[in-house]
């Protein structure tokens, strides 16, 4: 593609990093057959290839049109163009920077402005989110009336919370059974916490049950991915850096072998801070040795030898691989290793390269879009085998659970949770449902 930025702008390393992404698209098309957007609304803008050429314009201009911001805002950053891609463009780059110029220079309206605010207030502070929650069950019963966006916001409140987690407590240490084969620190999640704490706890049992000395860190808080893909890059930067400098203290008082994380939307994130600070020299390295040494918690189970201890016929498991699993950390093939390692048959669903709609706060900010992919996606996963669904990021499992006036067959958990399971652990709630319909 050829672009036309002068040399000022090029002086601007932001500029000359997008110029040489933009440069390397050759036009092909490739990547709409695979752009969730495009594939709903059959939109040339909708697609990567034109968000492509409507970035080029904003950013060679300086320009922001309504018709920019809203075909930017409907990219979900899923990556599955980044896996298509014969050229090796660099889109999660480009959106990014796209989406960081845009909150820097355009003006919002105040609805969107609110809704965004308090997304970023709430969601990666865990106590002020379950206290979010928990109010919001006054107006749940009420979706059905309320506008908008608020009725779909409305309607993805639980009807109930679990207990907090009494394993994923800040500042405590879990000992490895038996011999200690690693020392990691397990990243724990914000919205997590709160939705689903049950995932941290089936962690820190399964790995230590495997040899795992397991830290909670006493000073992380969220990654930063939030922030981040609202194009808020000072307060994403500013989580990176306080996770950065907690857990690089920790490694140099007793040296860790990984950062796991267990919700694969993070992991993207956490692995990508190199590249979030490849122009400070000051916090350079020490974020390329974080995201080097972060794993997800499914490349670290395949590395270990697991036995299964359950005996007898084992749930069918339809996988659904998290967009930030397989397109932003490239991960295909291991958390399918890791399920079938431990015992069980594994199947997948058609489609399985598109978004469910998730997406992190997409599915409250597109709620339309968000909603016709989740319907989409859950009738490719009810049409296998499967008696189960498993998936490795809180977002996607959120997403695919049942609500209420939905037609969904099939119970929905963490893989790592079957895992602890069939290994020695609780049967997770998807298991106790998978056996009660059994009976």
């Amino acid at each position: 593609m050829q672009t036309e930025f002068t040399l000022a702008q090029l002086a601007d390393p932001d500029i000359a990093d997008a110029n040489n992404i933009l440069r390397k698209c050759v036009h092909c098309g490739l990547c709409t057959a695979t752009c969730p957007t495009f594939v709903i609304s059959g939109d040339e803008l909708d697609s990567p290839r034109g968000r492509i050429y409507l970035i080029r314009e904003m950013l060679q201009t300086g320009t922001f049109s309504s018709k920019v911001v809203h075909y930017l805002d409907r990219c979900l950053s899923c990556l599955s163009c980044t896996t298509t891609c014969p050229s090796g463009v660099d889109y999660m780059h480009l959106i990014d920077y796209a989406r960081t110029t845009i909150e820097r220079k355009h003006s919002r309206n105040l609805a969107d402005r609110l809704l965004r605010k308090l997304l970023l207030f709430s969601l990666p502070k865990p106590s002020f989110f379950r206290f979010v929650l928990l109010s919001g069950q006054l107006i749940r019963p009420f979706h059905a009336i309320l506008p908008g966006r608020l009725s779909s916001l409305a309607r993805m409140i639980p009807k109930s919370l679990p207990r907090l987690s009494k394993l994923s407590v800040p500042g405590r240490i879990h000992k490895a059974q038996g011999i200690r084969q690693k020392r990691v620190i397990l990243v724990t999640g914000c919205a997590q916490q709160v939705l689903r704490p049950s995932i941290n706890d089936a962690t820190i049992r399964l790995l230590t049950r495997f040899g795992c000395e397991v830290i909670i860190p006493q000073k992380s808080v969220c990654c930063g991915a939030l922030e981040h893909h609202m194009g808020r890059e000072k307060s994403a930067s500013f989580a990176a850096k306080a996770n950065i400098k907690a857990w690089d203290a920790l490694n140099k008082t007793n040296p860790i072998d990984n950062v796991v994380v267990n919700t694969s939307g993070c992991g993207t994130m956490i692995k990508d801070y190199g590249w979030m600070f490849r122009n400070d020299p000051k916090w350079a390295k020490s974020a390329d040795e974080i995201a080097t040494m972060t794993v997800d918690i499914s490349q670290l189970i395949c590395e270990m030898k697991i036995a299964a201890v359950h005996t007898g016929k084992n749930p069918v498991v339809v996988y659904h691989s998290a967009c930030s699993m397989q397109h932003g950390q490239k991960l295909e093939t291991e958390p399918i290793k890791m399920l079938r390692t431990a015992g069980f048959k594994v199947v997948g669903p058609k489609e399985g390269h598109l978004c469910c709609g998730s997406a992190g706060t997409y599915n409250i900010l597109q709620p339309l879009t968000a909603n016709k992919l989740r319907q989409r996606k859950l009738q490719h996963l009810n049409e296998t085998e499967g008696d189960v669904i498993a998936t490795g990021n809180i977002g996607c499992l959120e997403q695919l659970a049942q609500r209420d006036g939905d037609n969904v067959s099939l119970p929905v958990t963490h893989t790592v949770e079957l895992v602890d399971w069939i290994t020695g652990g609780p049967a997770p709630i998807a298991i106790k449902q998978w056996q009660a319909d059994k009976t």
